[in-house]
């Protein structure tokens, strides 16, 4: 039941489902890595099968209806929060998270981020300190490293004296930026990317084109890998992309490959991820590649992040490619 539906990550099932057979399940984990591994799925596992485990089949199967629909008292989880102008859609919301927002909306000023706030982390306090239906209630926090100091001292206090069967499942894709005593109190299991050969089982009925152009992408994320073969239109845009690219790294016009760059000008998801293109292509198609460039799109992406003027940097960086052509 722990290992349905899931690839790879073996060592950190392993870990897991000796944690429960030896009934050595700690109060506080977290789930280490890059995004799209598949850290927040296992982490719903990993719930679903506490809350399940010791009852008859018919109640595992009820349980586990009420978990997919976030309705089991004794499984909670901050995904999706409600942000002003951004995220307001509660029925929305709800099919993510399952704590109460209202008091996101009510703050002065009303939330504006997807940061995690004291507010939020007291109301699972009061969720976790209701009795509960079974030996284990779980918490899932997708993203911890959104949490504002206050929440995370608020949840440091938690996690001092957890109430009994209570069970936090953390994910983070950026461990370093968590406080050490987060961290410590935690058992912390770290998720790598997966092997072309761990994603084959994916790739089912995909020409062998298809099947190159998926794992170049998705850079041995599950997650990624199965929302372009799973959306034709995501995965049409995404070859897209790719084209463009390509056909920057083979133009000799400066107004066309300034043209290929537009999509950089905004900041935003299209950009980087046009510009994760711009890196397979340049890494795919040039086995001779000078140092040069590689120092100047390296330098592109690093000031990409900045508030620096974004089609000047574009500009700068077609220039710069010229002058080593």
């Amino acid at each position: 039941m722990l290992t349905s539906g899931i690839l790879g990550h073996s060592a950190q099932l392993a870990d897991i489902a000796a944690d429960i057979s030896s009934g050595n399940v700690v109060h506080a984990y977290l789930f280490s890595g890059a995004p799209h591994l598949g850290k927040f799925t296992i982490a719903k596992l990993f719930g679903r099968y506490l809350l399940c485990h010791g009852r008859s089949e018919d109640e595992r199967a009820a349980i586990a209806d009420q978990i997919d629909r976030l309705l089991h008292p004794d499984f909670l989880v901050i995904d999706r929060l409600w942000i002003e102008n951004v995220c307001e859609d509660l029925v929305v919301i709800a099919k993510s998270s399952n704590i109460p927002q209202q008091h996101r909306m009510k703050a002065k000023p009303p939330a504006r981020t997807d940061k995690i706030r004291i507010d939020d982390i007291r109301a699972v306090q009061e969720r976790m300190h209701e009795v509960g239906t079974g030996r284990y209630r779980c918490c899932i926090i997708r993203s911890v490293e959104r949490m504002q100091i206050e929440a995370i001292s608020a949840l440091l206090k938690i996690l001092e004296e957890p109430p009994d069967g209570v069970v936090f499942l953390m994910t983070t894709q950026s461990l370093q930026s968590l406080p050490p005593t987060l961290v410590s109190r935690a058992r912390t299991l770290h998720f790598s990317r997966l092997t072309d050969v761990e994603l084959e089982p994916f790739l089912g009925g995909t020409s062998e084109d298809e099947r190159k152009f998926l794992l170049r992408v998705a850079q041995g994320t599950p997650g990624i890998l199965r929302r372009l073969r799973d959306d034709t239109e995501l995965f049409r845009i995404e070859r897209q992309m790719y084209s463009n690219a390509l056909a920057f790294w083979h133009s000799r016009s400066n107004i066309e490959r300034m043209r290929l760059l537009k999509p950089l000008h905004e900041r935003g998801a299209a950009s980087d991820k046009f510009l994760l293109h711009l890196l397979l292509a340049l890494r795919e198609e040039n086995e001779n590649v000078s140092p040069s460039i590689i120092l100047r799109i390296m330098s592109l992406c690093r000031n990409l992040t900045t508030n620096v003027n974004r089609q000047l940097l574009a500009q700068q960086f077609v220039l710069g490619i010229l002058e080593h052509a």
